[in-house]
């Protein structure tokens, strides 16, 4: 049996201060971020740590409020996700990104 799948999808705006946390899912869910974003021409890079941790702080609570989507990802994700919305700025022309 596979392991289930697990999507996370970031984006960046530069007048923010860090990146956000767009969507994030398993299962079918992972499923629909992950055909949502290969229709709209956004390039899905496989991260399987950044996924992970991403998926473990979107299922939390902090100060007693859900974290959501649209919440600025954690200080100790930054540096993964530099790299992939580098990448992602590189060759696609825009930081957004799927992981």
């Amino acid at each position: 049996m596979g392991k289930r799948k697990i999507a996370s999808a970031i984006g960046y705006d530069p007048a923010d201060p860090a990146p956000q946390l767009l969507a994030s899912g398993r299962g079918r869910e992972a499923e629909y971020i992950i055909a949502v974003a290969q229709e709209a021409g956004v390039a899905v890079v496989e991260d399987t740590a950044l996924a992970a941790l991403l998926d473990s702080w979107a299922g939390s609570r902090i100060n007693g409020r859900r974290v959501m989507p649209g919440d600025f990802i954690p200080p100790w994700c930054w540096e993964a996700a530099a790299k992939i919305l580098a990448f992602m700025a590189k060759t696609e022309g825009r930081a957004q990104a799927v992981t």
